[in-house]
């Protein structure tokens, strides 16, 4: 051993190495001091920082191979700086906002400061390799909201290890050897998705090394108050691994410790990796030496005790001790590596503060240039010349004050018609489409894969297609899916070994094997967390919900990540993962609802498909695999067993998103539906033909997109009446389908009669047929609303009867 070196079983540093971890926990310090005094100043809203956490994410560093992945949340810019994915300019660009890739490229401004991407979709949309880069997912706030996708990420890689047939997927996995590492502050392993994790993760037997950063505190919570025994770690031990039982391994070292730190990782990741053990690695005696965030101090509920611990007990300053009482630096040596630091970070920060600056000025230069031209040309050159110093007084430039400059200078202009007028109508346009692209563009796809770009193909019947249950469409669809890729894979309750409960995937576990169709627990997160995890890296999963009122289970992963991940990248992540679940019509309260409204608000970013029968249900499983979006399929479940004819070309036939269909043409009103719902309103529409209403009856089959064409509206011109009906609750989804095509569409244009909405009554449905009667629309109820509106108009003809 040459001098200044330190060897054990499982690391080996040098002095230049120790020093260089040093110098990186310096920088992230002064980062997160530097940060909170740029909000506190006003430079930026708001800051949620690292500091205390440096040296635990120098460690897991060391252990962070090329192709692992990190699905963490806002406390880990240490370990995305040491494996230099982040820069410290880029570190403060996202904390003022600045909109642009260029500077922010994790969220391009999207994300409040601290929330890390990479970028492994290229300018087109379309995947980059990602066994060649250290892959973060895009970090949440949300409690635990990073965690669920963190199963599905690992499971991936047993999928890539034991399914040969995905060997040959080189650019996302090198046969299954990555890891997946996941993060958390204590406080927040109290949350039901952090203990659905990693039962799961036990379960299953996946890759997921999970870092529990515990300081002691869920905000001014302590962990008395969170956590049985006070430690998560004894909390958790019952999952303990054993020789002759499966589980999780489990470590504790302390934050401070800079030797332990780097064998407890070193060892939690060789178990992880070679044998695809999931691992708990308790960190202990943390400090947060900057209290929880920017909005408080944390000497409102720490004691003067707790916080002169702290103070000794800091990682960093605990970290310079160990170096110097083992004699790989003196005190001079590491206070210029300190001043270095601070140097280098206020550097960096102005050069960001100077960035975000120079991209807003510019802008507001445009517009104040306009607006003084006005005052040369207008009457109200008070008003102007007012507006102009308000926008010049600003501290912190802003986009929204220079647009709201114009919006204001041409509304005091709406009464005079000058040359400076058009020129700031102009601008303003431009400015309107550079700020949508800034803040409000790539909800969904825009690569060429996109499921809006799949070219539709019908089924084909012939002379010898037989009608057969709908639920042998979807399964011998799915079956011709399966056989021609082998990335799909299903998962969910009751998926596997009885093919689900309504048959739709009989006898293919069989067929496919274990892996690729597989029953999971009753852990609705967890199962939308593994498909997540999955898509993120390359699969193809669809993953069952078994009944749509279970979606709320896991709502808050569907709406806080997969909904928004592409979003809040900026194009940057895609995760195009399908659910399924069927839903509408059946027995009761938890089995036949059908809550759009929460669905259609809750999931932008989702395609939402709601077919009236299980061949289109499989028209839009194959556009949706064809594409690069995430997915809601909700079946309907009253249709397993309803006869549909079976198509020659199943696997092939693609059903368009966004187009609707006419089911039934008409003259008189139109009646707009989807689901379940379309075999009553046909019905219905046959019921009036015989009192001589033409009724045209219009399956939107999506509600996520709406009728792209304004398909509806050329019906509406036709018929000049309109009747929105479905099964959600009042003002749900037939109010979210009246405000598409009275608002977007501009419909009310046309109408001879107010609009109606035929809904669900205000309550969950009440059991037994009776039940589905008396709750949800019937067909006497489209019959009287349509019959109402006509006899409001030809009372003669078609006099009240009830």
């Amino acid at each position: 051993m040459i001098e200044n070196e330190l060897a054990t079983d499982f690391i080996a540093l040098t002095r230049q190495g120790i020093l260089n971890d040093y110098r990186l926990v310096c920088e992230s310090r002064q980062a997160s001091l530097l940060g909170r005094k740029d909000v506190m100043g006003g430079r930026a809203k708001f800051g949620i920082f690292g500091d205390g956490k440096e040296l635990a994410q120098v460690a897991m560093s060391k252990v962070f191979h090329k192709g692992d992945f990190r699905s963490g949340y806002y406390r880990d810019q240490t370990i995305v700086a040491a494996l230099g994915n982040l820069t410290w300019q880029q570190y403060f660009s996202q904390l003022y906002g600045h909109a642009d890739v260029a500077f922010d490229p994790h969220t391009a401004g999207r994300s409040m400061n601290n929330h890390y991407t990479t970028r492994f979709l290229d300018e087109n949309g379309l995947w980059k390799s990602q066994v060649d880069t250290y892959n973060h997912i895009n970090d949440l706030a949300p409690t635990a909201g990073q965690i669920p996708r963190s199963v599905g990420l690992a499971y991936a890689s047993k999928l890539y290890r034991q399914n040969e047939e995905l060997w040959s997927m080189t650019h996302f996995s090198r046969k299954g050897n990555e890891i997946t590492f996941g993060t958390i502050g204590d406080a927040s392993t109290s949350q039901g998705m952090f203990w659905e994790t990693m039962n799961a993760a036990g379960v299953l037997q996946v890759p997921l090394l999970m870092s529990v950063w515990d300081d002691g505190f869920g905000i001014s919570v302590p962990v008395e108050y969170q956590t049985t025994k006070g430690s998560i770690s004894k909390a958790l031990a019952g999952l303990q691994r054993h020789e002759e039982e499966a589980g999780i391994e489990i470590f504790t070292v302390k934050a401070w410790d800079y030797v332990g730190l780097l064998e407890t990782y070193r060892k939690a990741e060789e178990i992880c990796r070679r044998d695809h053990v999931p691992v708990l690695v308790h960190v202990q005696e943390v400090t947060q030496p900057q209290g929880h965030s920017s909005s408080g101090t944390h000497t409102r509920y720490k004691s003067a005790e707790r916080l002169e611990w702290e103070k000794n007990w800091d990682c960093n300053r605990k970290f310079k001790e160990w170096i110097l009482n083992n004699g790989y630096a003196n005190e001079d040596e590491l206070d210029e590596i300190d001043e270095q630091a601070k140097k280098l970070i206020r550097n960096q920060r102005n050069d960001a503060w100077k960035a975000y600056n120079e991209a807003i000025v510019k802008e507001q230069k445009e517009a104040l240039t306009l607006i003084e031209a006005a005052v040369q040309e207008s009457r109200f050159k008070e008003e102007l010349l007012q507006l102009i110093d308000e926008v010049q007084r600003e501290f912190v430039p802003l986009h929204r004050y220079n647009t709201t400059a114009v919006r204001k200078t041409l509304r005091i202009l709406r009464s005079e018609n000058i040359p400076a007028k058009k020129a700031l109508a102009d601008w303003l346009k431009k400015n309107t489409e550079i700020n949508h692209d800034r803040f409000s563009s790539y909800v969904y796809s825009q690569s060429p894969e996109s499921p809006l770009k799949i070219v539709p193909v019908a089924p084909i019947y012939d002379d010898e297609s037989p009608f057969v249950d709908g639920r042998e469409v979807v399964r011998a669809n799915f079956g011709a899916l399966f056989a021609n890729d082998p990335r799909i894979v299903a998962l969910g309750e009751d998926v596997g070994k009885i093919g689900d409960v309504n048959q739709g995937f009989a006898g293919l576990q069989e067929l496919f094997g274990e892996l690729r169709i597989t029953d999971t627990g009753i852990r609705e997160t967890t199962i939308i967390g593994q498909g997540i995890g999955l898509a993120i890296r390359g699969l193809k999963p669809i993953v069952e919900i078994q009944y749509f009122d279970y979606v709320f289970y896991a709502l808050a992963t569907l709406t806080d990540d997969l909904a928004s991940l592409h979003y809040r990248t900026k194009g940057g992540q895609k995760a195009p993962v399908i659910i399924r679940t069927r839903g509408h019509r059946l027995e009761g309260i938890w089995h036949s609802g059908s809550p759009m409204a929460s669905v259609i608000h809750s999931l932008r970013g989702l395609h939402v498909c709601v077919p009236r029968n299980l061949t289109q249900a499989a028209g839009m499983y194959n556009t949706l695999l064809r594409g690069d979006d995430p997915a809601l399929v909700v079946e309907p479940l009253n249709g397993y067993r309803l006869k549909e004819r079976m198509p020659s070309n199943p696997g092939e036939f693609c059903v368009p998103l966004g187009q609707i269909e006419v089911l039934r043409e008409g003259t008189d009103v139109t009646i707009v539906t989807y689901g379940s719902m379309c075999r009553i309103v046909l019905e219905a529409a046959e019921e009036l033909a015989q009192t001589g209403i033409s009724a045209e009856v219009i399956d939107v089959q999506t509600l996520l997109p709406f009728d792209v064409d304004h398909q509806i509206l050329k019906s509406i011109k036709k018929t000049n009446r309109v009747i929105f009906a479905d099964e959600d609750m009042p003002g749900g989804g037939s109010g979210y389908m009246m405000q598409q095509v009275l608002d977007e569409q501009n419909a009310y244009k046309w109408l001879d009669s107010a609009p109606r909405c035929v809904s669900a009554k205000p309550h969950r449905p009440a059991y037994s047929s009776d039940g589905d009667y008396f709750s949800k629309p019937n067909v006497e109820d489209i019959f009287e609303a349509v019959y109402q509106l006509i006899s409001e108009a030809s009372p003669d003809q078609y006099p009240e009867f009830c």
